[in-house]
């Protein structure tokens, strides 16, 4: 499964890929406005940064507003992916950029027919909102299997199934267990994946423990020990 972070703050990007497992990035009009940086070089640095597939997402309305701008965004950087919403005029966008091998990602998706729609457009990713689901009591991760099911059935379709819309570490278990081929989740949530009262508590002991030998220093043994041979 690809990681990518959901954010627009190029610290968190940092951070987050100087652990080496973020593999791309989104963004949306609401990430970049609560970042107040200028969206052009935003995204060219986090380009820079990630090295990766980096979600820059279109404002017009219209396919060809959508498409004009996609056009220009895709200059930024090779990553830039062109992010469009799943109206009528956003599947007509994509399937013109799509023609231009430029790769479209297709948000706000909430039912698996919107997500047949942008596969057979040809979009490399479906970013379907689990969280968002959830919170209307409807079952976000069902709408992942409902899609995977649907693009496994059909391999012609090559749309990659983006989880979106993270809230929680389990939201991003479940959508590895489902199969979804890519998952999205902001900083925070990134962070909770190290947590567990276990792994601090078992980590604390074995330092405990290590301050019982007679000498604590690795580096200085391990040296000691390679200039003796």
């Amino acid at each position: 499964m690809k990681l990518f972070i959901d954010t627009a703050n190029l610290a968190e990007i940092r951070e987050a890929h100087s652990w080496g497992v973020i593999d791309g990035c989104t963004t949306n009009p609401s990430l970049i406005a609560r970042e107040g940086g200028d969206f052009v070089a935003t995204i060219h640095e986090i380009c820079e940064i990630v090295q990766g597939p980096v979600s820059a997402e279109v404002i017009a309305q219209d396919a060809a507003g959508m498409v004009r701008e996609g056009r220009l965004l895709a200059q930024i950087s090779p990553h830039v992916v062109i992010k469009v919403p799943l109206l009528p005029e956003g599947i007509k966008a994509t399937a013109i950029m799509a023609a231009e091998n430029i790769p479209v990602n297709v948000t706000l998706c909430f039912q698996a027919g919107q997500a047949l729609m942008a596969a057979k457009a040809g979009a490399a990713y479906i970013s379907p909102f689990v969280g968002r689901l959830d919170d209307i009591s409807a079952d976000g991760m069902e709408l992942i299997r409902q899609i995977v099911a649907i693009y496994d059935n059909y391999p012609a379709l090559q749309t990659e199934v983006l989880s979106a819309s993270i809230r929680h570490p389990e939201h991003l278990i479940q959508s590895a267990l489902a199969g979804a081929h890519v998952a999205t989740v902001p900083f925070k949530v990134l962070r909770q994946l190290f947590d567990h009262p276990l792994t601090d508590k078992g980590n604390a002991a074995f330092l405990r423990d290590w301050e019982k030998v007679p000498d604590t220093d690795i580096i200085g043994q391990v040296e000691r020990w390679l200039a003796a041979r």
